[in-house]
C-alpha cells in the first residue's frame, strides 16, 4: 500500500479508506451521492496514494516496445497507453498507465508498486539511453469524469481505461489547491464503484500470481496482439490464437438482502464446488452491490454464483459477461 498521506484527509467528512486505497478519503460523507455527481461529470476523485514514474531519455519508447507488451514505436505525444510487464510464463507482474509527453512518459500504478517497477526496469536498461525514477514524492494522481478540455496544463491521460474521464499527473503541493477549484471531492469507494461497472481490473485486486492478461479483458488495452517478441509473449498468443484462457473475469450483481460487502479473495461457488474468487467490490448508486470476480472459464454463464466466506452468510450473485468463454476459437477455425 502507498507511504503518502493526502492533504485532502484534511477536507470536511473525510474518511480514509483501508487497505490498498490506505491514504487516500474512502468518502466524504456519502459515496451514493459523490457518484452520482461523477456520473453527472462534477467533482474530482483524490487517487494520490498511487505510485508514479517516469522514463526519459531518446530511446524510451523503443526500449518500452521491446519489454512490454504494448506498441510503443512512433508513439505521438499526448497519447495515452496502458502497457503490461509479464513473467516468462506470462503472468501479471506490472501494470503501468502512461501517457508520453514528448520527452517523458509518465507513468502511475498501484500504491507501494513503483520500487520494485523502477528495479526491473532499471536491470533491463543495458545500453539504452533511459532514465528512470520513481517521482512519486512529488506528483500525484487526480482522476475528473469527462474528457480533458484545457489545451495545456498539467500532464493529463486519458486511456481507454480511464472510465470515461482523465487522469491528471499534479505536483503534489497543488493538491489543495486543485480541490479548492475542482470540487465537489468524491472518495475512493465512489470511483471503485465506476471501475467495476466497467469491468477494468486492478492489479493486487482481481486477479492472482497466476493471472494471464487473457483472463482479464487486457487484450487490446494492455496487450498489442501485432508486435513482435516481449517477455510472456509466447503464453499470450498461444492462448489467444490456439486456446481458451483458463479463467475469465466476471462482473457480479450481487444479492443486496445482505448488508456487508464480500471481501477480496471471497470463494465463488457453484454448489459445494468453488469455482473462483472475489477480486473488488462496491456499492454502486444504481445497480446495488457488485464485484468482479475471477473464475473458471467453462463455468456456465447463465448459472447462479454464490459467494462464501467463514462466519459470514452466503451471498447469491449473477454474472455478466466481461470476457468471452469462447475467446481464441475464432482464430482456431480459420488455422
Amino acid at each position: 500500500m502507498s507511504l503518502m498521506r493526502s492533504p485532502l484527509l484534511d477536507l470536511p467528512a473525510a474518511v480514509e479508506a483501508d487497505g490498498l486505497d490506505a491514504g487516500v478519503a474512502a468518502h466524504y460523507g456519502s459515496d451514493l451521492r459523490e457518484q452520482r455527481a461523477l456520473v453527472a461529470g462534477k467533482g474530482f476523485v483524490d487517487r494520490s496514494n498511487r505510485d508514479v514514474v517516469t522514463i526519459t531519455g531518446p530511446d524510451r519508447l523503443t526500449w518500452l516496445h521491446a519489454i512490454t507488451s504494448q506498441y510503443f514505436e512512433g508513439l505521438k505525444p499526448g497519447t495515452s497507453t496502458t502497457a503490461l510487464l509479464l513473467s516468462p510464463t506470462g503472468h501479471v507482474e506490472h501494470a503501468m498507465y502512461g501517457v508520453d509527453d514528448g520527452e517523458t512518459f509518465w507513468v502511475h500504478t498501484e500504491p507501494g508498486a513503483a520500487a520494485a517497477l523502477v528495479e526491473w526496469l532499471q536491470k533491463m536498461v543495458f545500453m539504452s539511453r533511459v532514465e528512470i525514477a520513481d517521482v512519486t514524492a512529488d506528483y500525484a494522481i487526480v482522476w475528473r469524469p469527462g474528457q480533458p478540455a484545457e489545451p495545456a496544463g498539467p500532464i493529463v491521460r486519458a486511456g481507454a481505461d480511464s472510465l470515461g474521464g482523465n487522469e491528471l499527473f499534479l505536483p503534489r503541493g497543488d493538491l489543495p489547491a486543485f480541490a479548492e477549484q475542482a470540487g465537489p471531492a468524491a472518495g475512493i469507494w465512489a470511483y471503485e464503484a465506476l471501475r467495476i461497472e466497467a469491468g477494468a481490473p486492478r492489479l493486487g485486486l482481481d486477479m492472482d500470481e497466476r493471472a494471464i492478461p487473457n483472463e482479464l479483458g487486457w487484450l487490446g488495452i494492455g496487450v498489442h496482439l501485432d508486435k513482435g517478441c516481449y517477455r510472456g509473449q509466447e503464453t499470450v498468443a498461444r492462448v489467444h490464437n490456439l486456446g481458451r484462457p483458463p479463467r475469465r473475469l466476471v462482473r457480479l450483481l450481487l444479492d443486496g438482502s445482505v448488508d456487508h460487502l464480500p471481501a477480496h479473495g471471497y470463494a465463488v461457488r457453484v454448489g459445494e464446488k468453488q469455482v473462483g474468487f472475489i477480486g473488488s467490490a462496491a456499492r454502486h448508486h444504481e445497480y446495488g452491490p457488485i464485484a468482479l470476480a475471477l473464475i473458471k472459464r467453462n463455468v456456465d454463464p447463465a448459472a447462479v454464483l454464490e459467494v462464501v466466506a467463514e462466519d459470514q452468510p452466503t451471498v447469491t450473485a449473477t454474472q455478466e459477461l466481461l470476457v468471452d468463454p469462447e475467446v481464441g476459437l475464432h482464430v482456431r477455425a480459420r488455422l
